[in-house]
């Protein structure tokens, strides 16, 4: 009786061994076929065959005969970064990765205007699914150009600096600035990519993003991407309007018939917004940068200083070149992209209905902030709103 007690007992355990363990098999194979992008070949009603969004639910094994043939948009992350960032960066990285990039296996590109360490290298490439790079920025693109007068320069920091502006006195901010501004998507190892996402230091994802962005910036023609919004320090661009507008003056041609004008300017282009697309995350199209128009604005910009005799941000900058020089419809907002970038961040509205995963809380997102932006973008779109309704959406 004993014997068949113990038996009875061991069979018992040898069958839940067995379960468990066929348990995490299929559950490991699951998650090995979920974390590569198919590629679904479809025909259109002229027969024509097209690339649909890989992302599949519940890939099978079935599907993996076309897990390699998934053909990635010309695209890349790009990051400017410091050594001493890579604490705060790490985490970054593994939130891009574990809500995108695991599925997409995109680059990403390292700058910097001081050689990367090997620490730096190893501990980020690690964490990356496509193929880290990183680059050295060219001297002349992180100093002074020679029509700078450094010593002006020097007071303004001093006199910011006094006045508690945000890094008024930051000399290297300003060559950040002047290098987002202008050259980053010049870099050799930028060459060979036309879109990119700008990553940060301390910047979270808080939804998984189920689709490919780069594909849809390309398949829908935008040019340029953001989530967050928000009004700048007058005090760091004093000028920047007055010297956009003697750019246009000379180059009227460079309006856009259809542009975003009423979300930088409410009266005609006489006076500036404040309003711009935080910068910190963007995703765009390089073409638009590398184009004509906007190169001839960025050295009209450059040759007036206020990089440095100012604080003039890329941020700006930027906001202003697409908001007068793109169609309005080339400019996207990514309102699904739950974001954040201390000390605000965007969080989704509707987010069931959206079929989105998210670990943030709506009724905090900034979108409504007295500081955002959004209901400017939105009147400039054209878009009607109850703000009021939308409150209530986030709560």
């Amino acid at each position: 009786m004993r014997s068949a007690r113990l038996f009875i007992a061991l069979g018992a355990v040898f069958t839940f061994l067995f379960v468990f363990a066929v348990r995490n098999t299929d559950s490991d194979t699951f998650k090995r076929f979920t974390t590569t992008p198919v590629e679904e070949e479809t025909t259109t009603e002229e027969g024509e065959s097209y690339e649909q969004d890989p992302y599949v639910p519940g890939m099978t094994p079935e599907l993996n005969s076309k897990l390699q043939k998934y053909k990635r948009a010309n695209a890349t992350f790009v990051t400017l970064a410091r050594n001493e960032d890579l604490e705060h960066l790490l985490p970054s990285i593994r939130s891009i990765q574990d809500r995108f990039n695991s599925r997409y296996h995109y680059d990403w590109v390292f700058l910097n205007n001081k050689e990367f360490s090997d620490e730096f290298k190893i501990l980020t490439s690690r964490l990356i699914t496509g193929e880290a790079k990183y680059g050295l920025i060219n001297e002349s693109h992180w100093s002074y150009p020679d029509w700078i007068d450094q010593k002006k320069a020097a007071e303004t920091r001093k006199q910011m600096k006094a006045d508690d502006i945000i890094y008024g006195d930051n000399e290297q901010y300003r060559h950040m600035c002047r290098f987002e501004s202008g050259f980053f998507f010049h870099h050799p190892l930028m060459q060979q990519y036309r879109y990119y996402w700008r990553v940060e230091p301390e910047t979270n994802l808080y939804c998984d993003i189920n689709y490919d962005v780069f594909k849809f910036m390309k398949d829908n023609d935008k040019k340029y991407g953001w989530t967050i919004s928000i009004t700048e320090f007058e005090a760091t661009i004093k000028t920047l309007w007055k010297t956009t507008k003697d750019f246009l003056s000379q180059y009227p041609e460079a309006l856009h018939e259809n542009r975003l004008e009423k979300f930088v300017s409410f009266n005609n282009l006489d006076t500036y917004s404040l309003c711009h697309f935080w910068s910190n995350f963007e995703i765009a199209d390089m073409e638009f940068w590398r184009g004509e128009t906007y190169s001839k604005y960025f050295e009209h910009l450059d040759k007036a200083g206020g990089f440095f005799y100012e604080r003039w941000g890329d941020a700006p900058v930027h906001s202003i070149a697409a908001s007068l020089f793109l169609d309005k419809d080339d400019i996207h907002y990514f309102d699904d992209i739950g974001y954040r970038h201390p000390p605000f961040y965007h969080c989704p509205a509707d987010q069931s209905q959206k079929g989105l995963s998210c670990a943030c809380m709506p009724e905090k997102t900034f979108d409504w902030h007295g500081s955002s932006c959004l209901r400017d973008y939105l009147r400039a779109k054209d878009i009607k709103f109850d703000e009021e309704y939308n409150k209530k959406k986030t709560t």
